[in-house]
């Protein structure tokens, strides 16, 4: 943790990789140096001996490979935990990440941090996501695994907080296939045992790779050209007997032809059981209410028996057994916590095969393949209905008809009145995703003439998604079941009557009561099971050339000038078609419209590297960097980014660093093209929190009584949650940006061992493409400083919400800026023990928004959002201070690990209009402390065999207590205390 990239930006086979996943002899230089957009109403549910024969020379000397320099080993001898400085010659180069080039001894001026898989298989990670939420660099707008409300199965990752879609996944140095269903890379179908080292630039890369590398990028370099084998088994369990682990790793590589070629097969298999909301004593209870001074509400309005909300016989509530009614009150509150997940249900299996050939210096022809087969499920309550959602013209709100036969009593009065129910008939929800990811690579690289090396290659990527969700209910069908006929079909808000025959024309339908139970075949009949489907498509054309010695400068002390330069030539297609009970609104869930579109990219980049001056007086090291692309996009046309960087090493103790560049982003194709559809996003209706907004309350309060809605009494029928609309905008321009980072790195001799930095950095966005918030919109009309919110809102005639429009936007700016303190330091403690430190931490200084174009600056820093805390894609919160330290001991064949997490307090923020900062005189509960979790791992060799037992979050700290109406915490931010104290182990066998 915390050291600059040592690896290469595409990795060439060296004979090294050859070692075992369990046992590998890893290494890693000292230097220190986040769409699925519509969520589900969830208030409604809520070593082996490394290979002595060497790569062919001319493959390991690709233009991408690395070779040996200063680097930290992870020792298999002593355990692989145990650490020794491998001193080489300064002339040997490496490539590191964000640049073309390989350079000399640290020579590169971007931070880049490097994850070795030693670091990941110590800890409990699953998945590769599971890990990297561990760092402060990542952000948690991304998705987790317990993330289950309209995002399950998928895990994406950011930096900095600036979004999934801000961040450039890459696969060995190539552009990767995405899911179709999120628009992001899925960490979850990277296989984790199969990982060599992640490396992740962290200042920005649209520069050099693409518009999509706002924040930087996160490159997952797998393992190839081995000659051993591997046999890896896993398993895990937490002390609730749930989240059950297993997984099988293997590989098996073959040289042939006297090493010219190899050929390598690998391949995962990998489950993960789901944990279940009531299975935790703080979350079996969803908390929907927050007013000061109050008893909290949980649950949900929606109950198993209908709830009369007008007529002779409003606040009345049926009998669940059809038996008569009784009043509403608070104990009738239905707890759909008891029915959905903490976390889902995943499966993953990958398989991999991996092949070159070297025909000469000038020509090795590479491949690879790689497959991966996912599901996930997760289940939530029975769907609520309380009428008809965008854009269906059916009834709106649920009103029954005085005149049909169940009205016909002496509490009813044969009084049209309107309801809304929970369907417990029909079942619980249970949602099934099953993803196929397929790409191709193909290459060859190799020396042109002299030292000028290319690497020609061709990508192709699929990926198909389908979603099944059981036990929908369709809308349509029970109303022809209540014998409910509108008398205008177009008109949502029309009269209705009753009419038996539209059941008695439809084959399986069942005259029902809206106040008893349904029978077998009517519950048949008012469900079906929703179907979408889901594709997206990547064809990516990439040719490289470089030069490290093009030139010497022609002075003493100069070094050589060296050029790379590249032509890139991609297409992305994505679509996304759902049931057609979706789209036309039919069903009780979300509505979808089809989404689909494409774009495709011609791109020429090039880097310029001068070493201006090396082993010279006060400039041990002094290097310039150059890097620029021009881009020409058919939805947009031309545009050009660049970076510029500085390195400078006085003495060889001490370096300083800073880069200075720009970012372009285009809107991908959902921000384009995606259709509208009805979601519920976390928020709360301001008719329902009058009395929360201080000395804007008054206005509030008229606002609504405007609308005939007394604050007094009014009740929403979505605690913590509002229908609203989401889509994408074929008017949206693209997002530019700027980045800068100032830093220095400290390897002092007189501390053998030791290694630290320091780096500031600032990210400035503009056109920041964004969905306004749903709460943001309605405070801003109902507190009146922004009534142009107030069209976007619409109500049904009993004052409920039906909707909230909040379509993606060119909506204002963001500026946000940090210092990151990355620390190794290893110490030999005798000739059989050492002890190896290593900390990132992460200041956050500043997080500024702003929400609509030209508005006013909001620094968030410091803050969570609490009402968004089960939103996927947009960033849940933003402490002050994060940190992850390692601390290992090793003797001989044994280690163990301590592993430690903090996460910084926070205020919890509404993302008003105004200020948005909770208080103890607006909300019971209004800020959240920081949280520490503890890790800890027992590694031993023997032989050929590997051992590992680890505990995670070992005093089985609970997530603090967050108010979002779902899960009761923040589901993306701490997730590893979600779980809870969970136990694994792992043997690995090399052969």
């Amino acid at each position: 943790m915390g050291a600059t990239a040592l690896v290469a930006w595409f990795q060439a086979p060296v004979a090294a990789s050859a070692q075992s996943a369990a046992t590998t002899d890893t290494a890693t230089k000292p230097t220190p140096a986040s769409h699925a957009r519509h969520t589900t109403h969830a208030s409604h549910t809520a070593a082996s001996k490394a290979s002595t024969k060497a790569a062919p020379a001319a493959y390991t000397a690709a233009p991408y490979a690395p070779v040996a320099r200063p680097v930290t080993v992870t020792n298999a001898a002593t355990n692989r935990a145990a650490l020794a400085t491998t001193p080489v010659s300064s002339d040997e180069n490496i490539v590191v990440t964000g640049s073309m080039l390989r350079t000399s001894n640290n020579t590169n001026a971007n931070p880049v941090q490097v994850i070795t898989s030693r670091q990941i298989q110590q800890t409990s990670a699953a998945t590769l996501g599971d890990y990297l939420q561990r760092l402060p660099s990542i952000g948690n707008s991304g998705a987790a695994n317990t993330q289950t409300n309209g995002f399950i199965g998928v895990s994406c990752s950011d930096i900095r907080n600036l979004g999934s879609t801000r961040v450039l996944v890459l696969v060995d140095g190539k552009r990767t296939t995405q899911d179709p269903g999120a628009a992001c890379v899925d960490m979850n179908t990277i296989p984790v045992e199969m990982i060599s080292s992640v490396e992740i630039l962290k200042d920005g890369g649209s520069e050099l790779y693409g518009a999509d590398a706002v924040s930087g990028v996160i490159n997952i370099k797998l393992r190839h050209d081995l000659n051993t084998g591997n046999l890896t088994f896993r398993g895990g369990i937490t002390d609730h007997a749930d989240s059950r682990t297993g997984l099988i790793s293997g590989f098996k590589g073959w040289n042939f032809d006297h090493d010219r070629g190899n050929i390598t097969i690998t391949g995962q298999y990998m489950s993960q059981g789901p944990v279940m909301q009531r299975d935790r004593d703080w979350s079996r209870y969803s908390q929907v209410s927050n007013d000061p001074g109050e008893t909290p509400l949980y649950g949900s309005g929606y109950t198993a028996g209908a709830r009369i909300l007008s007529g002779p016989a409003a606040g009345m509530i049926a009998n669940t057994d059809g038996s008569g009614f009784h009043q509403y009150t608070s104990a009738d509150r239905y707890n759909y916590a008891q029915d959905q997940n903490l976390s889902n249900y995943l499966q993953s299996s990958t398989l991999t095969g991996d092949a070159h050939y070297q025909f000469n210096r000038h020509f090795n022809l590479y491949a690879n393949v790689r497959y991966n087969h996912k599901t996930a499920s997760d289940t939530m309550a029975a769907s609520p209905v309380a009428g008809s959602i965008y854009p269906s013209t059916l009834a709106n709100p649920l009103t029954l008809p005085g005149n049909a036969p169940y009205m016909q009593n002496g509490l009813l009065q044969g009084e049209d009145a309107v309801i809304q129910k929970r369907y417990t008939d029909l079942g619980t929800r249970n949602s099934n995703a099953s993803t196929d990811n397929l790409q191709i690579i193909g290459g060859a690289n190799g020396v042109i003439v002299g030292d000028w090396n290319y690497d020609a290659s061709m990508t192709y990527g699929i990926s198909q998604g389908r979603y099944e969700t059981d036990n929908m209910g369709n809308y349509r069908h029970i109303l022809e079941e209540y014998g409910i006929v509108q008398t205008n079909p177009s008109d949502p808000g029309s009269a209705v009557t009753y009419n038996p025959s539209v059941c008695n024309a439809s084959a399986g339908c069942v005259l029902s009561s809206p106040f008893a139970p349904m029978s077998q075949q009517a519950a048949s009949y008012a469900k079906f099971n929703q179907q979408d489907h889901a594709q997206y498509m990547l064809r990516d054309f990439n040719l490289r050339v470089n030069n490290d010695r093009v030139a010497k400068l022609p002075y003493k002390n100069g070094g050589n000038i060296g050029l790379a330069f590249g032509v890139e030539h991609r297409s992305e297609q994505l679509s996304y078609t759902p049931d057609p009970l979706a789209q036309n609104g039919d069903t009780t869930g979300n509505t979808q419209a089809y989404s689909g579109g494409g774009f495709n990219a011609t791109e020429v980049y090039g880097e310029a590297k001068f070493p201006l001056l090396h082993n010279a007086f006060l400039a041990k090291d002094l290097t310039a960097d150059a890097q620029g692309r021009w881009s020409h996009y058919n939805t947009f046309g031309n545009t050009q980014n660049w970076k510029v960087g500085l390195n400078w090493a006085p003495i060889r103790d001490i370096r300083f660093r800073a880069t200075l560049g720009t970012s372009y982003r285009q809107p991908n194709v959902y921000e384009l093209y995606g259709g509208q559809a009805l979601g519920y996003a976390a928020a709360t209706d301001p008719c329902a929190q009058a009395s929360s907004y201080g000395g804007l309350s008054a206005n509030v309060i008229a606002t609504c009584a405007r609308q005939g809605i007394n604050t007094a009494t009014f009740e929403s029928a979505n605690p913590g949650q509002v229908p609203a609309i989401s889509g994408g905008n074929s008017k949206l321009q693209p997002e530019i940006g700027r980045t800068y980072t100032v830093g220095t790195v400290i390897t002092p001799r007189w501390i053998p061992g030791l290694s630290a930095s320091v780096e500031y950095w600032h990210y400035t966005i503009k056109n920041e493409i964004s969905a306004l918030a749903a709460q943001y919109a309605m405070d801003g009309c109902y507190t009146g400083s922004a009534t142009q919110y107030c069209s976007d809102i619409s109500r049904n005639s009993n004052q409920q919400l039906n909707y909230v429009t909040t379509l993606d936007a060119n909506l204002g700016g963001l500026k946000t800026s940090g210092i990151d303190f990355d620390l190794d330091y290893r110490i030999r403690l005798s000739s059989f023990d050492t002890l190896t430190l290593s900390n990132n931490f992460q200041q956050l200084v500043s997080y500024l928004q702003q929400n609509t174009p030209g508005g006013e600056w909001y620094n968030y820093a410091g803050r969570l959002f609490y009402a968004g805390s089960a939103y996927v894609g947009g960033t849940n919160g933003l402490p002050r201070v994060t940190d992850y330290a390692t601390a290992t001991w090793s003797h001989g064949n044994f280690s163990f690990t301590y592993m430690m997490h903090y996460i910084g307090g926070m205020r919890w923020n509404s993302q008003s209009t105004e200020n948005g900062d909770l208080t103890a005189a607006t909300a019971g509960q209004w800020r959240t402390p920081g949280i520490f979790t503890h890790d800890v791992t027992v590694n031993y060799r023997l032989k050929q065999w590997n051992f590992e037992v680890g505990v995670n979050n070992i005093l089985d700290k609970d997530p603090p207590f967050v108010f979002d109406a779902a899960t009761n915490t923040a589901n993306a931010i701490y997730s590893e205390n979600m779980i809870g104290r969970y136990v694994f182990a792992q043997v690995g066998v090399n052969f």
